[in-house]
């Protein structure tokens, strides 16, 4: 069974859209989550794998907005944590 462990990453807001870009390309992702200074959420965005192109446009307008509006953010990232390698069927 795959695990799910949470890693957090403090930034500028200027650097939101590239590091969230970033996350995404290392795959196993399955839920990002922006907050404030103050640790309120700003925007939770459930991830699946096939969320590619077209769909996530409105996630990049929203994180845009975000990132003008905020000096600094957390990232709050959901991974799902697969093996290294299957079960030897031996």
């Amino acid at each position: 069974m795959d695990k799910v462990r949470t890693e957090e990453f403090r930034i500028d807001g200027d650097q939101l859209v590239a590091k969230v870009k970033e996350i995404l390309k290392e795959g196993n992702v399955r839920r990002i989550i922006i907050k404030d200074d103050k640790g309120t959420v700003l925007i939770e965005m459930p991830l699946t794998v096939g969320v590619v192109g077209v769909v996530l446009l409105p996630v990049w307008a929203a994180l845009g907005a975000i990132a003008a509006l905020v000096a600094n953010c957390t990232i709050v990232v959901e991974k799902l944590d697969v093996p290294d390698h299957a079960p030897n069927m031996e």
